[in-house]
């Protein structure tokens, strides 16, 4: 499991980073959340506290009066570090739990936020460390203006946490909050997509250590054309050439409802090309099954196609499932995700993130493994996205094995390659079309 920290300063954003991550799909805890589930009404939190404040930090209603502590510890230095020393370790074997928790349930990728991350010393137990920040001045701005505290308090606030240049230079990556809602929102998606991209975990590890696909060197693009399909014009053995000049030595042709121009590479290029037909279903989605043997007619509903693929001994690779159009805008994946065996986490022609965020979380809510495919329909998008992973014999049962140590890259195109499929299309129609094979 890939375990993030999520910190910064008082009003960098680091709330809001979290937030449109867990609206993308990732589990996500604050320390806000546990700190209050540490002091809960009869728990042993709340007695300790109790014991070294007294009931005047009580509310009405018998629950810490927030507002009350927080006044009386930043006033108070000796104050605040007894209430950490009291909260701290409750605070940690609740996130233990929730990780172990997240664990169980198979979730690969969690995030826990925590404001005081460096000053208590919680960085080394995190795979990754992500950092809020906005300007001083911006952030005393917005805590003022947004959360009507008292200036001179948060002033206090900000005097006893690090100083935020000292945390931008202990992070893996830095977020900076300057702008809008909406560009901090388009940052953090970035970065998530980013780094749900280069990271993945073995399903049956135990720990929340790094876990890079040891040994992988063989690269695999999942998704591909050629002038089999309806709307590309690239040769066959021209992709295979391209895929191999830079660095890809697999890849899956997968031409829409058409199998013979695979089959045929497939043959040629035992090692090199994996069969496959990208099969347009009766709900007019997408479904891609890999290792064919005998082409599924298009218009075949998704779930006989998930079977088909099944009793032809193949993969069902799920690509785009979030695409508009061509993936339904996600109307399907829910109900198809357990039948597949591989969902396409990035695909490279799509240019919103969160398509590409929504498939990882996908992938990750049934357990399916993770494939990414450039989607090419012209040679210069070929092998711009693929999977990394070990060498295994190119059958359906030892890719499943690498592909659990799979790490996933990718780029997304140009929105000017859509116009070459536009033209392919009009090409095909015309006398002269190329011959595939």
């Amino acid at each position: 499991m890939v375990s993030v920290a999520i910190t910064g300063s008082v009003g960098s954003g680091k709330s809001e980073v979290a937030g449109f991550w867990a609206h993308a799909g990732v589990p996500v805890v604050s320390a806000d959340e546990l700190s209050r589930w540490a002091v809960r009404p009869g728990s042993e939190g709340l007695k300790k506290v109790l014991q070294a404040f007294g009931d005047r930090v009580l509310g009405p209603d018998g629950s810490l009066d927030r507002t009350h502590m927080r006044a009386l510890v930043f006033q108070d230095e000796a104050a605040r570090l007894r209430l950490e020393s009291i909260l701290h370790p409750h605070i940690k074997e609740l996130r233990e739990a929730w990780i172990r928790d997240r664990r169980a349930e198979g979730h690969s990728f969690v995030v826990s936020e925590i404001p005081l991350l460096f000053e208590v010393g919680l960085d080394s137990e995190f795979n990754i460390i992500v950092v809020v920040d906005a300007p001083t001045e911006e952030r005393l701005r917005r805590l003022v203006l947004r959360r009507e505290l008292d200036e001179t308090e948060v002033r206090r606030i900000m005097a006893v946490q690090m100083d935020p240049v000292e945390k931008r230079r202990r992070a893996d990556h830095v977020v900076v909050n300057d702008g809008s809602l909406a560009d901090l929102r388009q940052r953090a998606l970035a970065l998530l997509e980013q780094l749900r991209s280069e990271w993945v975990v073995s399903r049956d590890s135990d720990g929340i250590g790094r876990a890079p696909a040891s040994g992988a060197d063989l690269r695999i693009d999942f998704h591909m054309h050629s002038s089999g399909s309806h709307d590309c014009l690239s040769h066959p053995e021209a992709v295979l050439a391209t895929a191999q000049s830079r660095g890809v030595g697999r890849i899956a042709l997968t031409d829409h409802n058409r199998l013979d121009v695979s089959l045929a590479m497939a043959e040629r290029y035992p090692d090199a090309v994996i069969p496959a037909e990208e099969v347009r279903t009766a709900e007019g989605i997408d479904v891609i099954g890999l290792y064919l043997r005998s082409e599924i007619p298009k218009g075949t509903p998704a779930r006989d196609v998930c079977d088909q693929v099944h009793d032809q001994g193949g993969l069902v690779y799920l690509p785009h499932p979030y695409a508009a159009g061509k993936g339904g805008n996600g109307r399907h994946a829910e109900l198809l995700a357990p039948h597949v065996d591989v969902v396409e986490v990035f695909n490279g022609r799509l240019h919103d993130p969160r398509q590409n965020l929504l498939a990882a979380a996908l992938a990750e809510r049934h357990g399916r493994l993770r494939g990414a495919g450039s989607d090419a329909h012209t040679l210069g998008e070929v092998a711009r996205s693929w999977v990394e992973l070990p060498v295994h014999l190119n059958e359906p049962g030892a890719l499943m094995e690498a592909l659990a140590l799979g790490r996933v890259h990718g780029t997304t195109a140009s929105r000017w390659v859509h116009l070459a499929s536009g033209w392919a299309k009009v090409r095909h129609r015309l006398p002269g079309a190329p011959r595939p094979c």
